[in-house]
């Protein structure tokens, strides 16, 4: 009913969605999760041709992967490090028959930046600075990792070809390269769409 809903272009209210997660994993979605309307909208920006490869970095349970592969034409794919949230996405992504959709589990250092067509990232870095409201205690937060993915993802970036989209969520703006051009926001400055021109 959701998914139909949102191929069809129908709005679906967070809650709604979020009753496809587990209690622990649904209890977590109004700090970790992107919202439905917000994951809408960076999907259609980032995919601008029919099978463009989308990559969310920190996909954590899935859900802008699980809608951006429902109200696109486009390939969504969601690295993260928790084990057991790759497993809870592919399972969900398989149960909902959303099939343009993959989870890996892997960190961003294993993962080629030039498979990829356009780029999704919601903070997912900033656990590692931030103990306020932590997914689990199975990442412990390390600050230098913070700064180390934070680098690491900004060099990958540059090295992509001319006209890579990248969407950021409640993200700064330090993991992203100066040829890249803000296109513009939207969710008061929260959401910004950026486009590399060189």
């Amino acid at each position: 009913m959701i998914f139909k809903a949102l191929r069809s272009n129908i709005d679906v209210d967070d809650s709604l969605f979020n009753d496809i997660y587990p209690p622990k994993i649904k209890k977590l979605a109004e700090r970790h999760w992107t919202p439905v309307h917000v994951a809408k909208m960076a999907a259609e920006y980032l995919v601008e041709s029919p099978m463009d490869k989308v990559l969310d970095i920190g996909a954590g349970a899935g859900k802008f992967c699980l809608v951006g592969a429902s109200c696109t034409n486009g390939m969504f794919y969601g690295v993260e490090q928790r084990e057991s949230l790759v497993k809870l996405s592919n399972g969900l992504a398989e149960k909902h028959q959303v099939q343009n959709v993959a989870f890996i589990h892997a960190n961003i250092d294993e993962i080629c930046f030039s498979d990829y067509d356009a780029f999704y990232f919601y903070n997912s870095f900033y656990e590692n600075i931030d103990t306020s409201s932590p997914i689990d205690y199975s990442i412990l937060p390390d600050p230098e990792l913070y700064h180390a993915y934070t680098e690491c993802l900004r060099n990958r970036l540059a090295l992509l070809p001319i006209g890579t989209r990248v969407v950021s969520y409640w993200s700064g703006w330090e993991e992203i390269p100066c040829n890249f051009d803000l296109e513009y926001t939207a969710c008061d400055g929260f959401l910004n769409f950026w486009r590399k021109l060189g």
